[in-house]
């Protein structure tokens, strides 16, 4: 068993953790962080470090110790599972809420003109982005901004558009495919 006194530089020996010890019961160990946090260790987590950082331990240094420990992190690659894979790269929400603060003063010309303004904005950015698919979250209401943005999707050659994954987003939204040239 390790024995430490108050005042012992330690550090950890599974994080990149180091401090002194502030108090030392029978088997835990209150250390004070060089970030100034306290923590409470086992005896067996810590190890005494001089200021020279060499330390011997069973004939090693400690940094032979914590370079073996650290050793080649496994490369975590993450695998797109099908579903996933369809989903839009791009959600675009449209609720008038999420585009001013507030809408006071605003007609609905002018409320219809902020959101349109935003698609197009939106839909030009996924265009030069090379983002294949965009959701534009429109809601159900009476249908007005639907058809403004539908007459706007028209207009672009390289665009096809259809109603949105119904599950997930009911009748409220339109999913946009841009094809990508080249």
């Amino acid at each position: 068993m390790r024995v430490f006194e108050i005042g012992d530089k330690i550090e950890t020996i599974d994080d990149t953790i180091s401090g002194v010890v502030l108090e030392v019961a029978e088997n835990e160990i209150t250390v004070e962080t060089t970030d100034g946090f306290l923590l409470k260790y086992a005896p067996s987590e810590l190890i005494k470090t001089s200021s020279s950082n060499t330390i011997r331990v069973s004939g090693r240094e400690v940094d032979q110790i914590k370079a073996e420990k650290e050793g080649p992190k496994k490369r975590n690659v993450k695998t797109v599972k099908p579903k996933e894979r369809n989903m839009p790269k791009m959600e675009v929400d449209l609720h008038i809420h999420q585009l001013t603060k507030s809408t006071r003063g605003m007609s609905h010309y002018d409320m219809l003109n902020l959101q349109m303004e935003t698609a197009k904005g939106q839909l030009e950015f996924a265009i030069r982005k090379r983002i294949q698919k965009v959701v534009f979250i429109h809601g159900v209401g009476e249908g007005v901004l639907k058809e403004e943005l539908r007459y706007l999707f028209r207009r672009y050659d390289n665009v096809k558009f259809y109603d949105a994954d119904y599950q997930k987003y009911g009748l409220g939204a339109t999913e946009v495919y841009i094809y990508q040239n080249g």
